[in-house]
């Protein structure tokens, strides 16, 4: 499995100024890696040209093995008048009900599935919304802020939860929660300025689990390079 892309470049058009600009960035396993950057670098952008939602103006993408790409976001809706229920069950495989019911349950979403998706906390729309789409068909799924609004112990725990349980997907985590990123991913890709080249530079995660012993030292030190990256 793994996913490549070659001088990717991407400006609107009718502009000039390039948001990316001959990116080279791939993902060859499973697991959970990400895409870090500030406000603005192109992170999204990317994310969406990966999913096949928007249209890069140069260079190439190729999948081996991917054939389907899910992107989420944290201000997505789930559509209708249905309890959350009533919506898994019309859109989810039934033999995955049993195991769906169990995450709901780990992701501490029990008491929600009765309520519709508007008398929801922000938190709880997330959580509602990303598990929909962990029961759908996917190889790699990009997690765009799907987590912006859960509290960090609770983000931690489903992190942990998803890379336990779909051990054989691929997950790309965008987040402005640096340590996080560090602490759970296998390879974040650092997007910089268009100006520097090359645009995206890969530093190695942590890839731990929830409750783990961190090196403190390593945390640092993987921390510091990102800053300085």
């Amino acid at each position: 499995m793994f996913l490549n892309c070659k001088n990717l470049s991407f400006k609107y058009n009718k502009s000039n100024q390039y948001i990316l600009k001959n990116i080279y960035f791939e993902i060859t396993d499973s697991g959970f890696h990400s895409l870090f950057g500030p406000s603005g670098a192109g992170k999204s952008t990317l994310a969406k040209i990966i999913a096949g939602e928007m249209i890069q103006s140069s260079g190439e993408i190729n999948y081996c093995n991917i054939n389907k790409v899910i992107y989420t976001y944290n201000q997505e809706k789930i559509p209708g008048w249905y309890s959350i229920k009533d919506h898994y069950i019309k859109v989810i495989d039934q033999s995955k009900i049993n195991e769906l019911f169990q995450i709901v349950k780990d992701f501490g979403m029990w008491e929600c599935l009765n309520s519709r998706y508007e008398q929801l906390s922000l938190g709880q729309k997330n959580r509602a919304n990303l598990i929909r789409y962990l029961f759908q068909d996917f190889d790699l799924m990009i997690m765009d802020e799907s987590l912006a609004n859960v509290d960090e112990k609770t983000r931690q725990e489903i992190i942990s939860i998803i890379k336990q349980r779909f051990t054989d997907k691929s997950f790309l985590y965008i987040s402005h929660n640096l340590q996080e990123v560090v602490k759970f991913c296998k390879e974040i890709y650092v997007i910089r300025n268009v100006h520097i080249n090359p645009q995206i530079k890969m530093v190695d995660g942590l890839n731990l689990m929830e409750n783990c012993i961190i090196d403190k030292d390593m945390l640092d030190a993987r921390l510091l390079e990102i800053l300085n990256a």
